[in-house]
């Protein structure tokens, strides 16, 4: 399963990124900044706006401030889509507002009474300006200084998990090869492709006593550094076993073991070795993983279990006798679990086809990934040459 990039988190809408909090803080300061217009206004008209007018003046300007900014945020720099047919709705009601509830008279002389009122209404407008914006101001004041200890702790992390891919692609250069050792009576290609930046396949060559050589693949359960350095060490313990002992199914069996010993979390490694003897005879052992192909044509295993679940588990054997320009491929489940947009997979049908018309690796990746690639797919291709 694929993470979500800091560049899609860049590129999605503030909604999406945004705690529910601090959108709900900053639409409140917004309102009330905005609202303290309607008390400005009310001021400015000497009180003489009927007092549920004025109630719903205030409520009116400080909702409506709230669906401009709500546009701002959503549109970018589409808000005047929004923005005109917004407009004119608030100034529809502001004319609605003063065609049902008009002002007051004007005051042609004032009274001890009247001016009393009016002194009283226009201190209520200026505290009620001074309460409103001090409320949108400690808004603002806590949506800034809490996003920005969010995006301080999100730079950290981001900094944090680019270390971590650091190290991880730099571990994955020992899971694939750059070049292949001479491998004598054969001559073997190579296609790897993680789906993200760090994959879980990985594939070895080794040179064996007396022209034999070995060629390893595999798929760890998991992704980024954890199966990074899982592949590390199977590597690593897979060199050491080949020296050990030739035989393809021993050095599964062995593999098995040490990565029950060694506990490194539960997860499973299937994996398929194969031994090359410059005579033509080639000896395989599976533990759960695809079966290869000769000339386009799937060999039968019963099934396997995977390293690293069981200390039973026991790797299947099979042999063959390879001819001039019979063709051993080896791939992962990559290939066939190439799914479209549709939800179909690429399959063993359209790989069994392919690789009946001797299609390249790069042929049989490319056509995977044009399909769409959902995983890390690995082709390895071994050709007999006498």
């Amino acid at each position: 399963m694929r993470s979500k990039s800091h560049e899609d988190l860049r590129t999605s809408s503030p909604w999406q990124t945004t705690p529910r909090w601090s959108i709900t803080v900053f639409l409140l300061a917004v309102f009330f900044i905005f609202a303290a217009f309607g008390f400005v206004f009310d001021g400015m008209s000497l009180g003489r706006q009927p007092n549920l007018r004025f109630a719903f003046s205030v409520v009116i300007v400080g909702l409506f401030a709230v669906g401009y900014a709500a546009m701002g945020i959503t549109l970018r720099k589409r808000f005047w889509i929004g923005f005109v047919p917004l407009f004119v709705l608030q100034h529809i009601c502001m004319a609605l507002l003063n065609i049902w509830m008009p002002d007051a008279p004007p005051f042609a002389q004032l009274d001890p009474v009247q001016l009393n009122r009016l002194h009283n209404r226009l201190i209520f407008d200026g505290v009620a300006v001074m309460v409103a914006i001090a409320l949108g101001y400690v808004g603002f004041l806590v949506v800034s200084v809490s996003e920005a200890r969010r995006r301080i702790r999100l730079e950290l992390e981001k900094a944090s998990l680019e270390s971590e891919l650091a190290a991880a692609r730099e571990i994955q250069r020992l899971m694939v090869p750059e070049e292949l050792p001479p491998a004598p009576g054969y001559a073997i290609e190579s296609i790897y492709r993680p789906a993200a930046q760090v994959g879980g396949d990985f594939f070895q060559v080794i040179p064996l006593g007396g022209d034999q050589t070995l060629v390893v693949v595999g798929d760890v359960s998991g992704k980024g550094l954890s199966a990074a350095m899982i592949v590390s060490m199977l590597i690593g313990m897979l060199h050491t076993i080949s020296r050990i002992s030739p035989d393809p199914a021993q050095i599964l069996a062995e593999l098995n073991s040490r990565l029950l010993e060694s506990k490194h979390g539960g997860g499973f490694v299937t994996c398929l070795a194969v031994r090359l003897d410059p005579s033509g005879h080639i000896t395989l052992a599976n533990a759960g993983h695809l079966s290869p192909w000769l000339n386009g044509v799937e060999i039968a295993f019963v099934g396997s279990t995977p390293l690293s679940l069981l200390a039973s588990a026991v790797p299947e054997r099979a042999s063959l006798e390879m001819r001039d320009g019979d063709r051993l491929t080896l791939i992962t489940d990559g290939v066939v679990e190439a799914r479209d947009s549709h939800g179909a997979l690429f399959g063993f049908a359209r790989t069994e086809s392919l690789l009946r018309r001797e299609a390249s690796p790069l042929a049989l990746a490319d056509a995977a990934s044009h399909h769409g690639q959902d995983d890390d797919l690995t082709v390895i291709s071994i050709l007999r040459k006498v």
